[in-house]
């Protein structure tokens, strides 16, 4: 791990102390760019992996962030019912202009632009969870009920 954060991550450490979190931004010798990558970079099972995927919607070209296990793929037809709107997997353009991150690197907070937020009924079940912050090599450890607070997001089941 190491001490000085890059700027990417530095916003998410910043955007989690201005919200009152003391949750840290840690940044891994090992690329955590996937679900998978990050669970053998941490040492924790990829189920415990909040990653997060954003989506498009086809009718009005909002974003859409699904917060979803590591362990879980999202059904897009599921959540579009769900939702009642059709959307489709954002490319990285469209990922860098919402969020302000690349892919592989989104956090669940601290984007550009509002995105209404849908997480994964099945992290609940883990005391602890791992989000992405900012930069596919740095990740933050919280809680569901964090998770829920900061994103104000709607749980549901995605698969």
């Amino acid at each position: 791990m190491t001490k000085q954060l890059k700027q990417s991550a530095q916003t998410v450490q910043n955007r989690l102390r201005e919200l009152g979190y003391s949750n840290e931004v840690v940044e891994l010798p090992d690329s955590t760019r996937t679900a998978q990558e990050a669970a053998d970079a941490i040492g924790c099972d990829v189920a415990q992996i909040a990653k997060s995927i954003i989506f498009r919607s086809k009718h009005s070209g909002k974003p859409l962030l699904v917060i979803a296990s590591g362990a879980n793929r999202v059904d897009e037809k599921t959540v579009s019912r769900q939702i009642d709107d059709e959307f489709s997997k954002a490319d990285a353009d469209f990922v860098r202009e919402c969020t302000g991150f690349v892919i592989g690197g989104v956090p669940p907070l601290g984007h550009v632009r509002t995105i209404t937020t849908i997480i994964d009924e099945d992290l609940l079940q883990f005391k602890a969870i791992w989000a992405a912050a900012g930069h596919p090599k740095a990740v933050f450890k919280l809680t569901p009920n964090q998770l829920m607070e900061m994103t104000k997001g709607k749980v549901l089941p995605i698969k």
